[in-house]
């Protein structure tokens, strides 16, 4: 079995703290529970036909129009004004660097390998996640599914990161905190790294790369 070389991680929730810590932030700070945060996108994606932060994150949709739809059908179910102004700032507050992981990429950088960040994220925010983490020293590639219009788990955005890096599926270990983009990988031919905790998915992508990998 040929051994896996390069290397594709996640950002949010794998390169940085959970996410779910960061919402629960906004959700203190707001007022605003997830639950109903949850439903305002139901409907607000029944509206559109489209769930709206698959539009977020392929950039058809800004995140000022993203904040709107959710701030009228939030005021809507509340019979009041509600405003998720400021929701980028306050999450980002909530959201900090896993300085262990990244030190991990920073030790696979040292040993020669490709190194690519694939991640669903938002057009506006991209300078302020770049400047969590040295992406420039860490990573060759860095693939935004809104800047390439495409979001995980959809083959494509895979397809994209690995012509970028230059090499086949199987030569590739692929690092994600959500099941389904690990499975999706998977399903190309990449050795898959379901992130749950720090340590655990340093174990596991060693014995990927060593070529005993899970995927």
């Amino acid at each position: 079995m040929t051994n896996a070389r390069a290397v594709i991680s996640d950002f949010g929730g794998v390169l940085t703290t959970p996410l779910a810590a960061a919402f629960r932030r906004f959700s203190e700070g707001s007022g605003v529970t997830l639950e109903e945060l949850g439903v305002a996108m139901a409907a607000v994606g029944a509206e559109r036909g489209e769930n709206p932060l698959f539009t977020l994150e392929t950039g058809k949709m800004s995140e000022a129009e993203f904040m709107a739809a959710l701030s009228a059908q939030l005021t809507r179910a509340r019979g009041h004004e509600v405003s998720l102004a400021g929701f980028g700032e306050t999450l980002f507050s909530g959201l900090h660097p896993n300085e262990e992981f990244v030190a991990f990429m920073r030790v696979l950088r040292g040993r020669g390998h490709p190194m690519a960040i694939c991640t669903n994220n938002v057009r506006e925010w991209s300078a302020r996640w770049q400047a969590m983490i040295p992406v420039a020293e860490l990573f060759d590639v860095v693939i935004d599914s809104s800047e390439l219009g495409v979001r995980k788990p959809d083959p494509r955005i895979y397809q994209a990161t690995l012509a970028a890096l230059g090499v086949a599926p199987e030569s590739a270990v692929f690092i994600d905190d959500l099941q389904i983009n690990c499975e999706a990988a998977a399903g190309l031919g990449m050795r898959a790294v379901w992130f749950q905790e720090t340590e655990q998915a340093i174990t596991d992508v060693e014995a990927a790369l060593d070529g005993d990998g899970a995927a």
